[in-house]
C-alpha cells in the first residue's frame, strides 16, 4: 500500500510470522467467532456474514456479498462497510497465530467503487510480528480473486488477554458468552478483534 504511515512499518527487529501448529488447515472454513459479530456473525441480519478460509502460511481468503443494507451512495457499498470487511479479514488472521488480538490501527485505500450485488474477494496475510504487535495487509477485489483491486488496507493488531473483553464489553453480552455451555463457542467468542 502506498503512503503507509510509519506506525504500520514493522521495526527492524520484527520477525516473520509463524503459523501455529494447531491452526486450521489451508482451505478450512474458519467460521464465525461470535454470532453477534457484525463482520462474521450469522445472527446479525444486516451484517457482512463474511466467510474466511485459512490459506497457506499465515494468510486467509474471504468473501462477502455487498447487499442493499451495506450501501452508502445509491447502489454502492459504504466505505465504512468496506473498511469493516477489511478489518474482519485481517482479524481472522489471528486464528492462524492462535492469538487474541485487537485492531490497533487500520489504514484503508479506496481504489474503485463497489456496487451493491458485488462479491468482494479478500486476501489477507500477516507480514511481521514484533512482541505483541502483529503487522498485516489485505486486498479486496471485485469480479473474482484475480479481479481489479477495489480496496486495500494495512493494519496493526495488538495481542491482548481475554480480560480486555471482560473489562470493556457490555456486562450482559459478556455473561451470556461466558455462560454458554458449549466450551468451543465460549472460547471463540473472545478470540478475535472486537
Amino acid at each position: 500500500m502506498s503512503g503507509t504511515s510509519a506506525a504500520l512499518q514493522p521495526p527492524a527487529d520484527a520477525v516473520q510470522p509463524v503459523r501455529h501448529p494447531d491452526a486450521p488447515a489451508p482451505g478450512e472454513l474458519l467460521g464465525a467467532h461470535y454470532g453477534q459479530c457484525f463482520g462474521c456473525g450469522g445472527e446479525q441480519p444486516h451484517g457482512l456474514h463474511l466467510e474466511a478460509r485459512a490459506g497457506e502460511g499465515v494468510s486467509i481468503t474471504a468473501e462477502f456479498t455487498v447487499r442493499s443494507a451495506h450501501q452508502g451512495a445509491p447502489g454502492l457499498a459504504h466505505g465504512g462497510v468496506l473498511a469493516t470487511a477489511l478489518d474482519e479479514a485481517l482479524g481472522s488472521l489471528n486464528w492462524l497465530l492462535r492469538t487474541i488480538a485487537v485492531t490497533g490501527r487500520l489504514e484503508t485505500d479506496f481504489v474503485r467503487p463497489v456496487p451493491v450485488g458485488t462479491v468482494l474477494h479478500l486476501e489477507a496475510e500477516v507480514t511481521a510480528v514484533a512482541g505483541r504487535k502483529i503487522y498485516c495487509t489485505a486486498t479486496g477485489r471485485i469480479g473474482g480473486p484475480e479481479g481489479p483491486v477495489a480496496v486495500r488496507a494495512d493494519a496493526l493488531f495488538i495481542e491482548v488477554k481475554v480480560d480486555h473483553f471482560i473489562d470493556h464489553g457490555r456486562e450482559e453480552e459478556i455473561q451470556a458468552a461466558m455462560s454458554d455451555p458449549d466450551q468451543v463457542r465460549r472460547a471463540r467468542a473472545f478470540e478475535v478483534n472486537p
